[in-house]
């Protein structure tokens, strides 16, 4: 069948050779026809003998309607961008004006997914047709595809404010003012400008995005132009505040522009025109003089008009304060604790910051703690308008946490409260961020998207697959939405950064690799993004010279995924490609695989790999043991049990000295922690001690007794569970029973344990913050140098700094004990014992605990100190000799019993209560 459709092909492009069909006998059923042979061979599965079929006979007759029909839509139906043939097929009906084929022929390829040049055809085809409402149509869909396209934004904007759909023709009207903008068209620029001023004048966050990457592209002169053109209505619709603002950024361009200086004083007047020394204060800051810089001048203008009766101050010393009144040069303030105070106003000026009403502070001084508190809660928007702008408009959750815990919640309804703020921060429209400091928010007075909000945080990245994660954001975004669609100036631009790097590269690296995933992806979802580049992954995997180096660099979990999968489409060899991967993807994605195409010989010698190597591959050998010791294909290996066990003793030793010797510290304690809660935790060595024969612990303990930072009560513990099965073991190096404790233990009781986490919490939530506020306070007395408050406060929060480092590692490793786990068989931890003096014949009762129930008056003796640690491990009989700080001790153990734990308990508490009690 292959065959004869093949010929029947090939006859009928001859017939066409020998007849020379003129162009005038095709119709539109002529294309049909032609589609009835093209499901032919889908269906034979000959694509690829038909397009060389026909591209051999377009060597000879290059205007064969036939092999260009055929072999174009073959190319399109294989995904590649290769549309050349059915372009110029296009091309010749659109010269000879046949232009229901035109429609036709452009149809066809839009089956196959948007196409800039069928789309520009089609919409001039139905204009030729007298079709305006389809053209219009066809537009839409153009510029979507067509980054570049201004002139038809700017059409269909004209329409749409012609058929008074104002918010439409705004819409459109800034896209295509924002193309304008990158095709540095003023003129245009400047028309549309205008006309966004007739219909959305108060879009300033808009016109102030728009005016800024103008004076970037173009030149300040123009923005400066632009803002003028903008500021009449806001003068007319005396909105002073804005109109200031508009001013303020022509000053900031142009600093000597006398018409901006003598309206801004004009503005201020207007607004200022109750204020009772208006008129002084703008003589007071020269700001009508064009000797004065303007931009010092409106700033102490502002800073002297804002001293009038009824608005607030704040001084570092005596708070927040109510100015009552102003006469002359003297101005009187009521501050909490200061009422009626007076002082000069250049001394106020100086010494005062003025605060808006609903500033944080001002809102503490005057709302009840309870009407404050549970405004905060139910609103965390409103709560963060307040806290934002409270900071100039300007702050990260850190300093928000600041202002609001403890004085207004508790550290507790902070942290579910955070949550939602961080979700309102980064879904309302209220709020942006600063360009420049992605973790500092801001509230904007006019809405701002998502798509634009992230944006502006893709541009602001600096990494790569940074912006790689905030596309996926807003592909998330999209894809929640209702009706998805990324029909977006700005996720076009974004997507534009990463066709870039496919568009021009000398070699593939890791950036090229992963733009090619993510182009791919999009255009997967969303045919019509296609940025016309080819999107063929075996030419690129083709040209990668090392994968491991280029695939361990790709920072994006999901990427790794994707690459993996393309790579098994390519590479027929994929699962040897697999095996060198694992360890650069530490994942069930590559084990997966495997296993299920049955290749447990790869998985053989992917374990052996790191076994063998696990000096070396350390973190790929400690996933597969903790990861995969249940699987299937794991069973099957019959592997040594004992060979992972000392594999990972060994590598713990190594890891513990890495960390000693600052060598790749972070990494080092990473592994250190997971094969620790393998051996320990997870209970694998203790498993292996309960079936293991004598030979085999010999072996296992002493590699756990070489290694030194171990915690020696975890020696101790693994000891007592060989004891118990061979009760006559003996250790290599040393007696039966007997081990020394160092300070690397650390056990505790539960009343301990949770005192030192109040004591914890205390310093974090309500000690430090109270000290940042006890720094910021200092700074504002002056030169630091000689600024005693300052020093002080910095050592206290150098002293905090150190304690809750030192509580929060003694947290991690305190292992709390009960009376149930208490051994008296020896001296150990919680037990109490007699011991007589052989030198002075007295008997003498001491209680071994902790570093935290440490109470000599009380004859509560630390396991770890140098007295405790010597009489730590002995039996009752036992005689002890040992010398502590050059005096000698002679005892011999008479009886041990369990500690009175309900004593020891209560001292504690009352220890506790102690402290807490402020000093007189």
């Amino acid at each position: 069948m292959s065959e004869k459709l093949l010929d029947s092909i090939s006859e009928l492009l001859n017939e066409e050779k020998w007849t020379r069909a003129t162009l005038n006998n095709y119709t539109v059923g002529n294309f049909k026809e032609l589609d009835k042979i093209l499901d032919q061979v889908f269906e034979n599965e000959v694509e690829d003998e038909v397009v060389q079929l026909c591209d051999e006979h377009l060597q000879h007759t290059k205007n064969s309607i036939i092999a260009l029909y055929i072999s174009g839509i073959l190319n399109l139906s294989r995904q590649t961008v290769d549309d050349t043939n059915l372009i110029m097929l296009i091309s010749i009906f659109t010269d000879n004006h046949k232009w229901n084929i035109v429609e036709y022929l452009c149809q066809r390829i839009l089956e196959f997914g948007e196409n800039k040049s069928a789309l520009r055809t089609l919409a001039e085809c139905y204009n030729n047709e007298n079709q305006p409402e389809r053209m219009y149509e066809v537009w839409e869909r153009l510029i979507r595809v067509d980054y570049e396209e201004a002139d038809i934004v700017k059409h269909l904007a004209e329409k749409k404010e012609k058929d008074e759909a104002v918010e439409e023709a705004v819409n459109y009207y800034k896209k295509a003012l924002h193309r304008y903008i990158n095709k540095k068209v003023f003129t245009a620029i400047k028309e549309i400008w205008g006309k966004l001023i007739q219909l959305a004048p108060e879009e300033t966050e808009f016109f102030y995005h728009a005016e800024g990457k103008i004076a970037k592209a173009i030149s300040e002169d123009r923005a400066v132009q632009l803002l003028t053109d903008l500021y009449p209505y806001f003068r007319e619709k005396e909105q002073w505040d804005t109109a200031i603002g508009l001013l303020q950024r022509i000053l900031d361009y142009d600093p000597k522009n006398s018409w901006a200086r003598k309206e801004i004083t004009e503005c201020f007047r207007a607004k200022y025109a109750h204020h009772s020394q208006l008129e002084e204060y703008i003589k007071l800051s020269n700001l009508t003089q064009s000797w004065r810089n303007v931009h010092d001048a409106i700033g102490d203008f502002e800073k002297h008009i804002s001293f009038d009766a009824g608005n607030f101050v704040f001084h570092r010393s005596w708070g927040v304060g109510l100015i009552r009144g102003i006469k002359d040069d003297e101005i009187r303030i009521d501050f909490v604790k200061k009422r009626g105070h007076t002082m000069s106003l250049k001394m106020a000026v100086n010494a005062l910051t003025i605060l808006p009403k609903d500033h944080i502070w001002v809102l503490k001084t005057t709302w009840k703690k309870d009407k404050l508190h549970n405004k905060v809660k139910e609103d965390p928007a409103w709560a963060l308008k307040i806290v934002i702008r409270s900071y100039d408009n300007a702050a990260d959750m850190k300093k928000i946490k600041a202002e609001l815990v403890p004085s207004v919640l508790t550290a507790s309804e902070w942290s579910s409260w955070s949550t939602r703020a961080r979700e309102v921060l980064k879904t309302d429209e209220s709020f942006g961020n600063l360009p420049d400091k992605l973790d500092n928010y801001v509230v904007r007075d006019q809405p701002i998207s998502f798509e634009e909000k992230t944006f502006n945080k893709f541009k602001a990245e600096k990494s790569f697959f940074d912006r790689v994660k905030t596309l996926e954001e807003l592909l998330h975004y999209i894809e929640k939405d209702d009706n998805p669609d990324p029909d977006t100036d700005f996720f076009r631009e974004m997507l534009d950064y990463f066709t870039g790097f496919l568009k021009s590269y000398a070699q593939v690296n890791e950036q090229v690799v992963a733009s090619f995933l993510i182009v791919r992806k999009v255009t997967a979802d969303y045919p019509y993004l296609n940025p016309g580049v080819a999107l063929n992954f075996r030419e690129l995997y083709n040209q990668i010279g090392n994968v491991e180096e280029i695939f361990s660099k790709i920072d994006n979990s999901d990427l790794k995924r994707d690459f993996l999968t393309q790579i098994r489409k390519v590479d027929k060899n994929w699962q040897e490609v697999y095996v060198r991967l694992f360890p650069y993807f530490l994942s069930k994605d590559i084990i997966g695989e495997l296993f299920r195409a049955g290749h447990k010989d790869k998985l053989s010698e992917l374990f052996h790999s790191a076994l063998g190597s696990y000096r070396e591959s350390r973190e790929a050998f400690v996933w597969i043991a903790r990861n995969c010791m249940d699987d299937e294909w794991f069973r099957e290996l019959s592997v040594d049990y004992e060979k992972i066990l000392i594999a990972m003793i060994h590598l713990l030793d190594l890891t513990f000295r890495d960390i000693s010797n600052r060598k790749d510290v972070s990494a080092n304690r990473k592994v250190n922690k997971q094969i620790q809660g393998f051996l320990f935790k997870d209970d694998h060595l203790p498993r292996f001690v309960n079936r293991a024969d004598e030979e085999s612990l010999t072996r296992i303990y002493t590699l756990v007794d070489d290694v030194k930072e171990l915690d020696p009560a975890v020696k101790l513990e693994l000891r007592h569970k060989i004891l118990e099965r061979f009760p006559d073991f003996k250790f290599y190096g040393g007696e039966k029973g007997k081990e020394a404790v160092s300070r690397a233990s650390f056990y505790v009781i539960a009343a301990s344990y949770e005192a030192k986490q109040r004591s914890l919490v205390h310093m974090q939530q309500v000690e430090v913050p109270a000290n940042s506020k006890e720094i910021g306070a200092a700074r504002e007395y002056g030169d630091l140098r000689e600024n005693a408050e300052f020093k002080a406060a910095k050592e206290r929060q150098e002293i905090l700094n150190t304690s809750i480092g030192k509580l929060t590692e003694e947290l991690d490793r305190a292992q709390v004990i009960s009376p149930n786990d208490v051994d008296t068989s020896r001296i150990s931890y919680g037990t109490t014992v007699s011991l007589k003096n052989l030198d002075s014949k007295k008997v003498e009762e001491y209680t071994i605990m902790g570093p935290w129930e440490s109470n000599p008056n009380e004859a509560v003796i630390s396991y770890l100190s140098p007295f405790g640690n010597e009489l730590y491990g002995a039996a009752a009989g036992d005689e002890l000799n040992f010398i502590i700080n050059e005096r000698p001790y002679n005892y011999r153990v008479e009886s041990i019993s369990l500690a009175d734990f309900d004593r020891i308990s209560a001292q504690v508490r009352s220890m506790e209560e102690v402290e807490k009690t402020p000093a007189r």
